[in-house]
């Protein structure tokens, strides 16, 4: 896994699943970052092969609940993210799932309450020697590429001491978000916090903030001199930031994603969480297309809205059936 001059789809809660991963690689994305999954979740799973959708699926045992699922189309490309706040119980979490991505990430920087509640998270950063515990563990007895996600400390000194620290455990990259754990995401991004980190290690450093078209890219990277760069809302809004060329319309992304979503028989609930950020963003969930997105309870509701029945069928009915669904080229 080389993280040098990357383009990375940033991990985002109810949004990095499968279908969005795979419009993001679609559009240019390198690397794609999923959603973090906490380390007790996991281990509440089994590894099964889902031979009606081609995937490979990390169910919750005794439940159809789907933690986690990968493919063959991005394979040597997704990173799986984690939350934990315990070594020993990261490693046996991580040994399920690593041999079937291309790099493990630990979670550092969510802010979230159910994160930091948990000790996971931003709640990490003020406990270096966990930190260290953590990574050290995780390097130590598995053969696949580790890393982790920060945000900015209260000072620059103590950012770079611990990005120093977190070197020092033999991690293959560290992705930087711009922003201290108090900032809110409409606080500018403070690339010379970053840039400050980039200065003080030799490992590649992912810089993340304030990403919102193609040439942030390499506005941000001249900035802060970081190795490759990472953005969430962004992609969000259009996974087609990834394109050289320039924005694809909207509508047309959107449409892709669900597609994408219907075909992989994602879960309704992280779809329709992504659709509102997409709608509200570029439209208004109170038109009539919004509010159908809200009451849909079911992929088929999805797939009637926007004519996309066909696809429902290939991605679900075949969930019970032996035919396979053909694989789309990213």
């Amino acid at each position: 896994m080389d993280y040098r001059n990357k383009l990375v789809l940033a991990p985002m809660v109810r949004v990095g699943t499968l279908p969005f991963r795979l419009l993001a690689a679609q559009y240019g994305a390198d690397i794609m970052y999923g959603e973090e999954i906490i380390d007790h979740r996991l281990l509440k799973c089994e590894r099964k092969v889902n031979e009606a959708l081609g995937s490979i699926d990390f169910v919750e045992k005794g439940t159809n609940v789907v933690a986690f699922r990968t493919c063959e189309q991005e394979q040597g490309r997704v990173v799986f993210q984690m939350g934990t706040s315990d070594a020993v119980r990261a490693l046996k979490a991580v040994q399920i799932v690593y041999k079937d991505v291309a790099a493990v990430d630990i979670n550092m920087g969510c802010p979230k309450s159910f994160s930091i509640s948990g000790g996971m998270g931003a709640a990490l950063l003020s406990k270096p020697d966990v930190i260290h515990d953590i990574l050290t563990t995780l390097k130590r007895n598995l053969d696949t590429p580790v890393t982790c996600k920060i945000r900015l400390l209260n000072s620059p000194q103590k950012t770079v001491e611990l990005a120093r620290r977190i070197e020092q455990t033999g991690v293959s990259a560290l992705a930087v978000h711009g922003r201290k754990v108090a900032d809110r995401p409409r606080d500018p991004a403070n690339w010379d916090g970053i840039a400050d980190v980039v200065s003080a290690v030799s490992v590649p450093v992912i810089a993340n903030g304030d990403v919102f078209e193609y040439d942030d890219f390499e506005r941000i990277k001249n900035s802060t001199g970081a190795s490759s760069v990472m953005v969430a809302r962004g992609a969000l809004w259009n996974a087609s930031i990834f394109c050289p060329n320039g924005f694809l319309p909207w509508e047309d992304v959107k449409m892709e994603y669900i597609r994408k979503s219907i075909l992989w028989d994602n879960d309704i609930k992280s779809t329709k969480h992504t659709l509102r950020e997409i709608i509200a963003h570029h439209s208004c969930l109170e038109l009539e297309e919004g509010q159908g997105v809200v009451r849909s309870k079911t992929p088929a509701d999805l797939a009637k809205i926007y004519d996309l029945e066909k696809y429902h069928h290939i991605g679900h009915d075949n969930q019970n059936s032996v035919d396979k669904v053909t694989p789309e080229p990213i």
